[in-house]
């Protein structure tokens, strides 16, 4: 059940929607003491507070499903295949490019270090989207979940190069150094043998070496997923060489990232206080809240329709048969919700509480807002393809 995007998206929105209104309580007090309760080993420099923990050490949970995925798409998936990945993958880049343009025009000349704020709107959260696009998507063709899987993919590998480059502070070169061991021993311990404790250790070990070298932690999942091997053609081997392999990982950690990781990562991530119509009307007036939400809605939407039209108008790459450019725009405004990545990168960008507030609510209008967006025009669309499919008969006797 929790391998279920609807299930997976529901949890992020009862984990968000609690978060909200816990923060907007009489008791929202102690909804930010809950965040700031902090735990860990002093000696390793792991007393963290129960807000980062999430950030730092589940979210790494979600980063690694997101690695296993990249690597099965890549060898053995929708990305292997160049001319079929070509659209969804230049239209991931525009889907990038396009919100940061926006979000740099709208705060060019704002100050107070506003523009570090750039990749807030870039990243689409795969989960939630996937989750929308598996309600209203009764009769839509499977060919679109499999355009918006792919743009995912790419857009999630950019992400984490985004973090990574850009989100980056004193970076400690041996300790990121030392992290390559425990990562290859991971590497070569996952083609052997599939022992549990053999592989967690080694990952806990590269992980708190990235934390260590001032990477963000996250991007150990990343590598971590991205070494694990890839079973080609489908057969099933049970050698003890080659037990494991990504998308059986993939199956089974899945439902800790659903159930576990990103809930709770969107409960401390998500919780911002309104403060009626006069805090709302605040938060309206920062540019940084209007780069945000205008990105996720504006941006994504043209950049992603943007970049796959110019893409099969100037190449070779085509639209899979059974779409329409029609269904190419429904899904560019699918990828403006970015709640999961955007509040995230929007925690890194900003150390002040306040303009971390505003950043919140502007992620949660964008992501709103493109999410009614979408589903409206989805819903046009899935009636469209029911109406063609009942016009349809399902044989077709020639008489003579």
């Amino acid at each position: 059940m929790l391998r279920k995007e609807t299930v997976g998206g529901a949890l992020l929105l009862v984990a968000a929607t609690l978060a909200i209104a816990w923060a907007n309580s009489p008791w929202s007090a102690a909804y930010y003491r809950l965040g700031d309760i902090t735990f860990g080993p002093r000696s390793w420099d792991l007393h963290l507070s129960a807000s980062a923990w999430a950030a730092d050490g589940l979210l790494a949970i979600f980063f690694f499903v997101v690695g296993l995925e990249l690597k099965y798409e890549a060898l053995a998936g929708d990305l292997r295949d160049p001319r079929r990945a070509a659209l969804p993958v230049v239209a991931a880049v525009g889907g990038m490019v396009m919100p940061a343009v926006i979000f740099v025009a709208v705060n060019a000349h704002t100050g107070g270090g506003a523009l570090r704020g750039w990749a807030i709107p870039t990243a689409t959260d795969i989960a939630f989207a996937l989750a929308v696009l598996a309600v209203i998507s009764s009769h839509l063709p499977s060919a679109l979940r499999t355009f918006l899987l792919t743009l995912a993919v790419v857009d999630d590998l950019l992400a984490v190069t985004v973090i990574a480059v850009f989100y980056t502070d004193d970076l400690n070169l041996v300790a990121l150094g030392l992290a390559l061991v425990p990562l290859a021993l991971f590497a070569v311990a996952s083609r052997r043998f599939d022992n549990a404790a053999v592989l967690l250790l080694l990952a806990a070990a590269t992980w708190y070496l990235v934390h260590e070298s001032g990477v963000h932690a996250t991007i150990a999942g990343v590598l971590l997923g991205l070494t694990v091997p890839v079973r080609q053609g489908g057969k099933r081997d049970t050698s003890p060489r080659h037990r494991l392999d990504a998308k059986s990982l993939e199956h089974r950690i899945r439902p800790l990232s659903a159930a576990l990781a990103v809930p709770v990562f969107a409960f401390f991530a998500a919780g911002v206080t309104f403060g009626g119509l006069h805090g709302l009307a605040t938060t309206l007036r920062d540019p940084v809240a209007i780069g945000v939400a205008a990105g996720l809605v504006v941006g994504k939407a043209v950049g992603i329709a943007g970049a796959a039209v110019l893409t099969a108008a100037l190449t070779r790459a085509e639209l899979d048969t059974s779409l329409k450019w029609i269904d190419v725009v429904a899904l560019a405004l699918l990828g403006g919700i970015g709640f999961t990545v955007a509040l995230f990168i929007g925690d890194l960008a900003f150390g002040d509480p306040v303009r971390q507030q505003h950043v919140k609510m502007g992620v949660l209008i964008g992501t709103l807002t493109a999410a009614m967006l979408a589903a409206v025009l989805l819903t046009i669309r899935d009636r469209a393809y029911a109406r063609d499919a009942d016009s349809t008969p399902a044989f077709d006797l020639k008489l003579p």
